[in-house]
């Protein structure tokens, strides 16, 4: 916990120095996953590795490097998976495709459920309706 408040504290003071640095350092956040919370982006995740994943962007764009850079960094470090929006590539197209495959399967089970018929009743002789009748009396 106090680790946590520290790191929170040294980012305000960060926040206080450099507003140009910080609105990259969100907008480029913005772009990137939680490793830890995977449905945040690092900017939205408290966790501590998003607050030392950010302090390290934050580093990176204050050295100089390009927002480019430091995407590229963290795709070598923790491949496609850190980016929110992962490019369309042979390692990700059933990433993309998924989705699509999943609904026309589910959309294919759909219609072969509603095309299957109840097979019809059979046909009543002449004697089962005699019988029915007499036990219908």
């Amino acid at each position: 916990m106090h680790r946590f408040l520290l790191v929170l504290v040294c980012g305000l003071a960060f926040a206080q120095e450099d507003p140009a640095l910080e609105k990259r350092v969100h907008d480029l956040s913005s772009e990137l996953r939680c490793l830890v919370c995977q449905n945040q982006t690092l900017a939205d995740s408290s966790a501590p590795l998003a607050v030392d994943l950010r302090n390290q962007v934050r580093e990176q764009l204050k050295g100089g490097k390009s927002e480019r850079d430091v995407i590229d960094f963290l795709v070598a470090r923790y491949g496609d998976f850190v980016l929110y929006r992962p490019p369309l590539k042979a390692s990700t197209v059933l990433l993309w495709t998924g989705p699509f495959i999943l609904l026309a399967f589910g959309l294919l089970f759909l219609v072969l459920r509603i095309r299957r018929k109840a097979p019809p009743a059979p046909e009543l002789s002449a004697a089962d309706r005699e019988r029915a009748a007499k036990l219908l009396e």
